[in-house]
C-alpha cells in the first residue's frame, strides 16, 4: 500500500501534534499510532508504546509523523482511503490507554478529501467541517 496519493502523504501532523509527539517520546522513545475505529475512545488517534501494541496482519500503515508510524485497520482504511488524515492536538484528556492521556491535551484526527476537499474534524460524535 502506498503511503501517498498523487504525491500527497496519507497522514500529516500539525506543529502542535509534532510537539506533543516529541514530549511523549521523551518518556516513551518508541511509540506508534493506531487510528481508533470507535467504541470506548471514539475515533481518536491512539498513541501506544510500540512494544505494547500488536499491529495486526490486516492493519494498514498510512505513513509516519514525527518519525512515528501510523496504522489503521483494513476495514476502516476502506472507508477512509480517499481522505488524508491530519493529526492535530486539542485541549482535553486523551483516550484511556493512549499516551496523551493525563497531559491535558489530546490528539484529534482531522481529514480532507484528496484532491482539494475541505478539512473535517473527526470526534466521538461524528465528523464536522472545520
Amino acid at each position: 500500500m502506498e503511503t501517498t496519493v498523487n504525491g500527497e502523504p496519507r497522514v500529516l501532523a500539525t506543529d502542535a501534534a509534532l510537539d506533543l509527539i516529541a514530549e511523549i517520546k521523551r518518556d516513551h522513545p518508541d511509540i506508534l499510532f493506531h487510528q481508533s475505529g470507535g467504541c470506548c475512545d471514539g475515533s481518536s488517534p491512539m498513541c501506544y508504546p510500540a512494544k505494547e501494541f500488536m499491529v495486526g496482519d490486516s492493519d494498514v500503515k498510512l505513513g509516519e509523523i514525527g518519525g512515528v508510524p501510523v496504522y489503521i485497520s483494513a476495514s476502516q482504511f476502506e472507508a477512509w482511503k480517499h481522505t488524508q488524515l491530519i493529526i492535530d492536538v486539542v485541549p482535553g484528556r486523551g483516550g484511556m490507554f493512549s499516551l496523551d492521556n493525563g497531559r491535558e491535551k489530546r490528539f484529534l484526527t482531522r481529514s480532507r478529501l484528496f484532491g482539494g476537499g475541505e478539512a473535517c474534524a473527526v470526534s466521538d460524535t461524528g465528523v464536522r467541517r472545520v
